[in-house]
């Protein structure tokens, strides 16, 4: 099989991706937001139609920058490129989907975290009652269609709740959280935030009435974080 060419700089970038990739998985593991396989991390290349995304049903223990997959905007593997022997995620056809449609987007995570899952299951979204959601989310943190597995309705349902949408994190009904960012470990982060939201509005609400955030507020604390918040660039990620 002929293996494609690259110019050097997307031969560099496709790298870089491939390692920054295998590493956020262990992130997703350290935070306890996937169990067994589950889960994924994609991260486009810059420069070149193309993103990376983990193997389907690999160990997180085997996972590594050589065996990570290289894909087209459509989804299709990079045939003749490392890693290109295995499956992809299951998942593929949804990044590919929202990197097609959301140019913006560098970084796409899905997992399996239990509270953010348990708000999917009941279809609900987490208000926006504590700062540090008003902050990173901007409000309340949606709840997108139910989609099946295997295609890009998953993909499509992204798309169409964050669309216009502060939030870089949207509950698909009965499955769980997708979240996207400016790079994959942006997008890590906004996985690991809205599973601590998920936790911590769960035990509020068990524990009494929520007070809302004024939408007014909210705006002011999404602004401060994104524009002062950290040491200026991209400090806050």
């Amino acid at each position: 099989m002929t293996t494609p060419e690259f110019d050097a700089d997307v031969t560099a970038a496709i790298e870089q991706v491939r390692a920054d990739v295998a590493r956020l998985h262990g992130e997703l593991t350290r935070y306890g937001l996937v169990v067994w396989t589950g889960g994924n991390v994609s991260g486009r290349v810059p420069g070149a139609d193309l993103f990376v995304i983990k193997p389907s049903g690999v160990s997180y223990d085997d996972l590594a920058p050589e065996n990570m997959i290289l894909c087209d905007l459509d989804g299709n593997v990079i045939q003749g490129t490392p890693g290109s022997e295995r499956n992809p995620s299951s998942d593929t056809a949804a990044h590919a989907y929202v990197y097609r449609h959301m140019p913006e987007v560098g970084g796409v995570v899905h997992t399996h975290s239990t509270f953010a899952v348990a708000w999917a299951a009941r279809g609900e979204e987490i208000p926006c009652v504590i700062t540090g959601m008003a902050d990173e989310f901007g409000g309340p943190i949606p709840i997108g269609p139910f989609a099946i597995i295997g295609d890009d309705s998953i993909g499509r349902g992204i798309v169409e709740t964050l669309t216009g949408h502060r939030s870089r994190a949207v509950l698909m009904q009965n499955h769980g959280p997708f979240t996207i960012g400016v790079n994959a470990k942006d997008a890590v982060k906004a996985a690991v935030m809205v599973e601590d939201a998920a936790r911590s509005v769960h035990y509020a609400r068990e524990a009494g009435p929520l007070i809302p955030i004024p939408q007014e507020r909210i705006d002011a604390l999404y602004a401060r974080y994104q524009n002062v918040y950290g040491q200026g660039g991209d400090a806050r990620r």
